[in-house]
């Protein structure tokens, strides 16, 4: 049975028989429930589904048919470096070296793995232009968070107790204004120019005593690089105030630009979106923060020391007492680091130079064709970075189909949808970015797909409002999915199974 059908496939309840997959190999011992405490033993036998092996295993490979995966196609999705990443990154990661070494064992033992670390942290300094960085926080919110309570502490330890705002322009990424919120501190939202940078009259008005920092994506969400960032950079510290440097579009600077040299204090890396491992799967990663000279003493505890012999260890407890402290157990996300470094490694200064470059001319040759066509509009002229926006708001008041249909037409094209409706100061916004490891076929059969479907919506609308007609499922209710979800199935009265209302 595979996955191809108008219909899902039984779930593993609905498959089970009574005895069936029962026997174990080898066979338990008859003695074996006795041997366990009665207090501990089940007074119910636990509700799981009955079946062999074979079935077991087709229902989960068919299970990962139904999802889209980096294996099997394009993710487009802008903000995300949705990228393909080397196996051999996977395969680092899975040393029994790394994967073995207990987290509290001596540092004795452990010297491969923190020299590893040590030496990740030496290249993302250079990478960003930072002076240290900590490799604890778990993704880049985590790294915002870390990035905002070190600032808080650096005004703190000066006595500067007024500076209780941060501006965040609204072409920056959604989580910045959170951060501020998490770290006791109030956003200021900053409106864009017309060119999609920072409005700098409004940013000098907003700008006073009461600053603490300024959160910037650059490049932004908008797909564009500050070109005023010298400026603004000379402002916010005139003004008493340090900068903060999302680094989730770092891949669009790479080797070209350093946030550390050009003044950024702060900033956090996605090892995950930029460095090799998977993105968007729903496991760990990793956002390493870099900082200048100012923030250096309020680093996170402990950090990865190298002594003058030449061997590592973890920093002692207290050792340094203007640390902020722990933002995660243990040193960090070791997996993602160890992905990371390999990945680094393997492309060296000239490589990152070249991810960097490739990215960029993705997005451009996808924006131009997006363009030549005339059937989507283009908010913002002239080149992007690695990721533009189309906004198919001209398309909605000809036809009525929205950015929403289109991403659902997608998917009977073979293509995943770019993120849409973000950043939500563009109506009707698509966010594509194509990063650099697709080739000019994939760019071509993904920009034809858009055009084909914009057609569509002309001459046929109706075609593109009702899908996706290929998937397995059809149009779902998501705000209800996700408001409700079903998270598990029981028994109803009947013996079958059905969905667990709760």
């Amino acid at each position: 049975m595979t996955v191809a059908g108008s219909r899902l496939q039984p779930t593993l309840f609905e498959r089970s028989r009574p005895g069936r997959g029962g026997g174990k190999i080898p066979h338990p011992p008859p003695d074996a429930l006795d041997r366990i405490p009665a207090a501990q033993r089940r007074e119910v036998p636990a509700g799981l589904p009955e079946l062999n092996e074979p079935e077991v295993v087709r229902h989960y490979v068919n299970l990962s048919q139904l999802n889209y995966a980096i294996d099997t196609g394009f993710y487009p999705l802008g903000s995300c470096t949705m990228k393909w990443n080397p196996k051999l990154n996977e395969w680092a990661a899975r040393l029994p070296g790394f994967t073995e070494l207990h987290p509290m064992a001596p540092d004795a033992v452990a010297q491969g793995t923190l020299q590893l670390l040590w030496e990740l942290e030496q290249i993302l300094c250079e990478v960003s232009g930072m002076r240290a960085v900590t490799l604890q926080p778990a993704a880049g919110a985590h790294g915002e968070l870390t990035g905002i309570l070190m600032i808080r502490a650096y005004h703190e330890g000066r006595g500067d107790l007024g500076r209780t705002e941060v501006l965040v322009p609204d072409s920056a990424h959604g989580t910045n204004p959170a951060t501020a919120t998490m770290a006791g501190l109030r956003t200021v939202s900053l409106p864009a120019a017309p060119d999609g940078g920072v409005d700098l009259d409004a940013f000098r008005a907003a700008l006073g005593p009461q600053t603490a920092a300024i959160m910037i994506t650059n490049p932004s969400t908008l797909g564009m690089f500050e070109s005023r960032i010298g400026e603004l950079l000379d402002l916010v510290h005139g003004a008493g105030a340090l900068a903060y440097m999302d680094g989730a579009n770092l891949n669009a600077i790479l080797g070209r630009f350093k946030p550390g040299e050009a003044g950024f204090d702060v900033m956090h890396i996605n090892t995950h979106k930029t460095f090799s491992t998977p993105h968007g799967g729903g496991g760990p990663g990793a956002g390493p923060v870099g900082v200048g000279e100012k923030l250096l003493p309020f680093l996170p505890a402990p950090r990865v020391l190298r002594e003058p012999d030449g061997s590592f260890r973890i920093e002692a407890v207290g050792e340094r007492p203007s640390s902020i402290g722990r933002m995660r157990s243990f040193v960090g996300s070791t997996g993602v680091l160890v992905r990371a470094f390999a990945y680094l490694r393997t492309h060296g200064d000239s490589g990152l130079r070249e991810v960097t470059d490739d990215a960029v001319l993705a997005a451009n040759y996808l924006k131009a064709r997006l363009a030549a066509s005339g059937l989507y509009d283009i908010p913002f002229e002239g080149p992007c970075k690695h990721e533009f926006i189309a906004s198919a708001s001209s398309i909605k008041k000809r036809t009525g189909v929205r950015t929403l249909d289109i991403a659902k037409r997608l998917l009977d094209h073979g293509f995943h949808a770019p993120t849409i409706y973000f950043p939500l100061t563009v109506d009707e916004a698509m966010l594509i970015e194509p990063t650099e490891t697709e080739s000019i076929e994939t760019l071509d059969a993904f920009a034809d797909a858009l055009i084909t479907i914009a057609r569509e919506a002309e001459s046929d609308p109706d075609m593109v409002t009702s899908a996706p007609h290929t998937a397995p499922t059809k149009r779902l209710d998501e705000a209800g999915a996700a408001r409700n979800p079903n998270l598990r199935w029981r028994a109803a009265a009947t013996g079958s199974w059905t969905p667990c209302p709760d």
